[in-house]
């Protein structure tokens, strides 16, 4: 992408963009790295209560069938697996900030079950092909854009959302597991202990952990009871002030990320303390690994952001447009979003700016829901793939790229061909 982009500026008279960009996107990296510290602390520190209180062993029995049959070399019980589960989960509600540091979990924990550091293995190129194309319920960032453009049916978008996410879900399942297969083909296959695959086996962890425990009494049980109680008091009061019918409104689908994100910390939290977790301490000493991750994935946002930057900057992406505009006329894809198609995979904050441009203009056309779908069923591939990879140190990243991509390509023409039936 890089010697791309300086061939194109080169031919363009652009290279003067092109390194303001490099440098541009440079700082950028490190920025976004260093926000990130905040969530990563705060949501790694309550995975480590959860993790502690047996949230996490409670959450992967509960579906257990499905999960075993995607990762069959993850063992039931093992800290990944729920973690991916609680990743997948806060995903599908549009609850990007809580799913990103969870990601990260679930990815440190399938490295210790990782042979050969380094290098990708078959659960981790499928757990970022569903990661970035994973089943999305609320929308909830794009539903408020329309909201606030004035759309007449800004949630309009959550059934083409869903059925486009649910087409590249199958797809990055589907492709990431035949591409698995023809890599076992050639690849001396590697068993992992015997102790890890035993469901009922309790780690030297679980049992200082349960050693360790002190579950409250009957004055914090009151107290916090009786919080939980106050709550739904609040909860039926403002709704009876704002009338029932409130429910079934859009203003409370573009406010339901103000009340989930609360309501999960506290409810995370207070399973801990009825369990008998030092929630606290337990907290705090999760938070480090949040510094850490930051500091790892520095490196790799700085590789991608440059390489995405420069691509940009040099006319490159106009070049590709271009060339891939006759194909897309031929599926009724209209030029205006074409643009949005290309730039989704590789820069979120990108993508969410044409979406608004687009919707700000018209927000009751065509164009703005088929782009507003695209935001709300896609992720930001490249993205995902640097900072999941770049935590744990993967740098061979096996076929998760090409199962991502594909996944994309599902979206986007689900989403098409959705929006052209709903619309």
């Amino acid at each position: 992408m890089i010697v791309s982009a300086t061939v194109v500026a080169a031919y363009n008279g652009r290279m003067e963009a092109l390194t303001e960009a490099s440098f541009q996107a440079a700082e950028d990296a490190v920025t976004l790295a260093i926000g990130l510290i905040g969530a990563m602390a705060l949501w790694l520190g309550i995975m480590k209560v959860v993790e502690t209180a047996g949230m996490m062993r409670l959450i992967a029995r509960s579906i257990r069938p499905v999960m075993c049959r995607l990762f069959p070399e993850i063992p039931v019980n093992h800290p990944a697996m729920s973690a991916m589960i609680m990743n997948m989960a806060a995903n599908a509600l549009g609850l990007g900030n809580a799913a990103t540091p969870i990601g990260l979990k679930a990815m440190t924990e399938l490295n210790k079950l990782n042979p050969n550091p380094g290098t990708a293995t078959p659960a981790m190129c499928l757990f970022l092909a569903i990661n970035t194309s994973s089943v999305t319920l609320l929308p909830l960032g794009v539903i408020t854009v329309r909201a606030s453009a004035g759309a007449s049916n800004p949630a309009a978008i959550i059934l083409p959302s869903i059925i486009a996410t649910v087409c590249s879900t199958t797809v990055a399942i589907v492709v990431a597991k035949f591409l698995a297969r023809r890599q076992s083909s050639v690849l001396t296959a590697v068993k992992y202990k015997s102790d890890t695959t035993n469901p009922d086996t309790k780690t030297e962890t679980d049992e200082t952990f349960e050693s360790e425990l002190i579950p409250p009494g009957m004055i914090g049980n009151i107290i916090f009871g009786g919080l939980i109680v106050a709550f739904f008091v609040a909860v039926f009061f403002r709704l009876s002030v704002r009338g029932f019918p409130y429910l079934f409104t859009m203003a409370f689908v573009s406010n339901l990320s103000n009340w989930l994100l609360p309501i999960l910390i506290c409810l995370f939290l207070l399973f801990g303390y009825f369990k008998g977790i030092r929630v606290y301490e337990t907290l705090t000493e999760g938070a480090q690994e949040g510094f850490q991750i930051a500091i790892r994935i520095i490196p790799f946002l700085v590789a991608i952001f440059v390489a995405i930057g420069m691509f940009r900057a040099s006319g490159a992406l106009d070049i590709l447009t271009a060339i891939v505009s006759p194909i897309t006329s031929l599926i009724t894809l209209p030029p205006e979003a074409l643009p949005m198609a290309l730039i989704r995979p590789l820069s979120g904050s990108g993508s969410f700016g044409l979406m608004s441009e687009i919707v700000n203009n018209d927000p009751d056309s065509f164009l703005s829901f088929l782009v507003s779908t695209m935001q709300g069923s896609t992720e930001t591939t490249f993205y995902v793939m640097a900072v999941y990879f770049g935590s744990i140190g993967i740098v061979r990243t096996g076929h998760t790229l090409p199962a991502a991509l594909c996944a994309d390509a599902a979206g986007m023409l689900a989403s098409l061909v959705v929006c052209r039936m709903m619309f």
